[in-house]
């Protein structure tokens, strides 16, 4: 499969500490699940999934829960593409850490609105005796208080692989990642319908009007001639690729004349 056949994009988690982000992670990639806990500094997976006429490339970035790594955090928020923003139900304190990373993507990312973001509420097998946090009360905050959003929020369980593939079926929906034409028809097979997921390579292959390049082709002259033609009116004059033998014979022409100018020969530095 080609390069071009290719997307990639980044889904950083982010929220405060314990509340279970690592968790979901591993549930979802490993089909795992573990009580014991470990801080988490910045964790990077990397994964592809096929998606019928593309594979789209995902990097998973788990950030820490410690807001001592403010430089770390503003970075992972730079280049996302996603987020996922996780509390615990069973802490009303977890909530405002959430709301206090939604206010630091708000002033670095001018684009926030068009960004998809889930924010979900692990710990849900544990509601019945702890909850804390009501999901009504977050939906009133998400949808009322704040503009209007790509975001959706959702209650789960990494304990009990409850809603964990939902959260990131919801990334697809929101992200609006569209087959063109059934991928048969189009180089990349995305349609990509927000400023927010653009990349340079993908401005690169705007640029030179295709999506890939082979190494043969390139080298070939009649194709760089095709190329740097291509957009212009008949009566244009067609650029062609200047002769290294005449750029050589130039060259010495201009030494000799130098040479003669000043009446010296040349001096070569070992």
């Amino acid at each position: 499969m080609k390069m071009s056949d290719f997307e990639r994009i980044r889904l950083v988690i982010l929220g405060g500490a314990g509340v279970g982000k690592s968790c979901i992670i591993k549930r979802f990639l490993f089909k795992t699940y573990s009580d014991k806990y470990r801080p988490t500094v910045e964790d990077l997976y990397n994964r592809e999934y096929d998606l019928g006429s593309v594979t789209l490339k995902v990097d998973i970035l788990d950030t820490s829960g410690e807001m001592q790594f403010p430089a770390m955090r503003r970075l992972s928020i730079a280049t996302a593409h996603a987020f996922l923003l996780v509390y615990a139900t069973t802490s009303e304190a977890s909530l405002g850490c959430v709301k206090q990373c939604f206010e630091e993507i708000r002033e670095q990312r001018a684009d926030f609105q068009d960004i998809p973001m889930v924010i979900v509420g692990n710990k849900y097998d544990l509601t019945g005796t702890h909850r804390e946090v009501r999901i009504e009360d977050v939906s009133e905050w998400v949808f009322c208080e704040l503009p209007k959003l790509k975001v959706k929020v959702l209650e789960c369980s990494a304990k009990d692989d409850y809603n964990i593939m939902e959260i990131f079926r919801t990334f697809v929906t929101l992200s609006r990642i569209l087959p063109v034409n059934g991928g048969a028809e189009s180089g990349s097979g995305l349609k990509r319908r927000s400023s927010a997921y653009v990349s340079a390579s993908s401005k690169a292959k705007s640029r030179i009007g295709s999506p890939s390049i082979g190494c043969e082709k390139a080298k070939d002259p009649s194709y760089l001639a095709a190329s740097t033609s291509e957009g212009t009116s008949s009566g244009d004059v067609k650029a062609k690729p200047r002769s290294r033998s005449l750029i050589r014979r130039s060259s010495r022409k201009t030494k000799q004349q130098i040479q003669n100018a000043s009446g010296v020969e040349d001096c070569n530095i070992q």
